[in-house]
This record gives structure tokens, C-alpha cells and sequence, in this order.
């Protein structure tokens, strides 16, 4: 159940959040959207690939962070092991809403900040206040306001690239075969990145055109991300590992 309202600090000034992770709120999943805003930031950490929507058949972005259904990797109880949260993570119960707004006379739709007050992160009693006492912004609001723009402007953006990338022929489709052991082994089907031969082949005018778009950049490190798949093994192994401990220590 969602319980989608325009946030205010009159109804909601005693809320707060709980910023921690865990099973609990929804973040043990083994893939999750991230936006070409965030690519410097997630390149880093994830790989990331490009998966069509089922429902509009248009690509995303998402980062894969397990490699079995509701298993992620960088969850460790209530604590994240990675520098960088992805966006769509950190921002909780929050989204953009939009609002009807007289601006110089003529009515517009704005942007303006929604809460899930059915999310589980949403409580009266701990976590980070939304609002300071006198009815102003906490700086943990103005966090997840400039979180929000980031995925707003990403989604302006994605459409754009992804058609720009599409037009040049440049996304692959990728079988993910990951092997950790003779027994134990899986295959990441539906994804989808960017194939390197092609983009290398590039005339000099298409490279000035995806440049000036910003999206060239985009394009080398959803490229370079891809290294970060055997981080994630890593991580497997060691999870592996720990839970052997723990059998062998019951």
C-alpha cells in the first residue's frame, strides 16, 4: 500500500525518517535504477547495465548489485558497505509530485516534494526530523531535495541518450555467466550495454555529436563500470565464506 501526499510542515512537522538499510525497507534486491546524473558517482562501485521496460519497452539504466532474485551484495544487516548509495535508495519515502502554481500570472505545474506515509521508513519516533522545530527545512530534507532533482534531471536526460546510442547502434544485449565454483553458477539474463568495437569505430563527426550531448562521457563509464562485476563476486565469495563460518560454528 502507498499513501502518496504533498509533503508540508504544518501535517508532517513532528516527522522523521529512518535512513538506515535493511531487508526491512525494501533494499535487499539484486538490481536497482540508477540515472546518468548519478554515472560518475555508481561507476565507481556498481556495474551498471541498460534493461528495456517491460510495460513501455524504452531502456533504463540499473545497477546490479546481486546476482540471485532479492539478494544485495553491498547490504550488511542495517549498514551499506559502499561509499555511494544509489539515488532511488537514498531518497526513502520521497518523490516528485507536481502542483499547480501561478507563476507571473500563468499556471504552471512545478515541481514539489511527495511522501509515502505507508513507507516503512516513515516514523514519529526515530530516524532523521524533516522539518527543524521552527517549521524551516532540516538539512536532511535539503539532502533529499537535491537528491530528487538528480533523478528528475536524469530522467530528462536517459530518453535522449538512449535514443542517441540506439541511433548509432551502439547497445548490445550482454549474457551475464558468472561461475564461483563447479557447483555454484548463474546467469544474468535481459541486459543490455554498450558495445565497445562499435563505439571505437565511430566517425569523428558522431563522437562530436554524442560529446556535445554529454552523453560520450555516459557512454565510457557505463563502459568502465563493468569491471565492478568481479567486485560483486568478491563479495559473493566472501558472503559464501561468512556463512560457512557460521554453519560450521552451529
Amino acid at each position: 500500500m502507498t499513501k502518496h501526499v504533498m509533503l508540508n510542515n504544518i501535517a508532517h512537522k513532528d516527522l522523521r525518517v529512518i535512513t538506515r538499510y535493511g531487508a526491512e525497507f525494501g533494499d535487499n534486491v539484486s538490481t536497482v535504477l540508477t540515472f546518468p546524473t548519478e554515472y560518475q558517482d555508481m561507476q565507481r562501485e556498481y556495474p551498471i547495465f541498460f534493461r528495456k521496460d517491460s510495460a513501455t519497452g524504452e531502456y533504463q539504466s540499473v545497477a546490479l548489485l546481486g546476482f540471485e532474485k532479492d539478494e544485495n551484495l553491498f547490504l550488511d544487516a542495517n549498514r551499506w558497505t559502499a561509499s555511494y548509495v544509489p539515488g532511488v535508495l537514498v531518497r526513502g519515502p520521497f518523490l516528485i509530485g507536481f502542483q499547480e502554481q501561478d507563476v507571473e500570472g500563468e499556471l504552471r505545474k512545478e515541481p514539489v516534494i511527495h511522501i509515502d506515509l505507508d513507507h516503512p521508513r516513515v516514523s514519529r519516533t526515530e530516524g532523521e526530523p524533516v522539518f527543524l522545530p521552527q517549521g524551516g527545512n532540516s538539512p536532511y530534507l535539503d539532502h533529499i531535495a537535491k537528491v530528487l532533482r538528480g533523478i528528475r534531471d536524469g530522467l530528462g536526460i536517459q530518453k535522449a541518450m538512449f535514443a542517441a546510442f540506439s541511433a548509432l547502434d551502439l547497445i548490445e544485449p550482454v549474457k551475464l555467466e558468472i561461475k564461483l565454483s563447479a557447483e555454484e553458477a548463474y546467469n544474468v539474463v535481459g541486459l543490455h550495454t554498450i558495445n565497445r568495437e562499435k563505439l571505437a569505430a565511430l566517425d569523428g563527426e558522431s563522437l562530436e555529436k554524442l560529446n556535445r550531448a554529454g552523453f560520450l562521457q555516459g557512454a565510457f563509464l557505463v563502459i568502465s563500470s563493468l569491471s565492478n562485476v568481479n567486485r560483486l563476486m568478491a563479495l559473493k565469495q566472501r558472503k559464501r565464506m561468512q556463512m560457512g563460518r557460521s554453519s560450521g560454528a552451529a
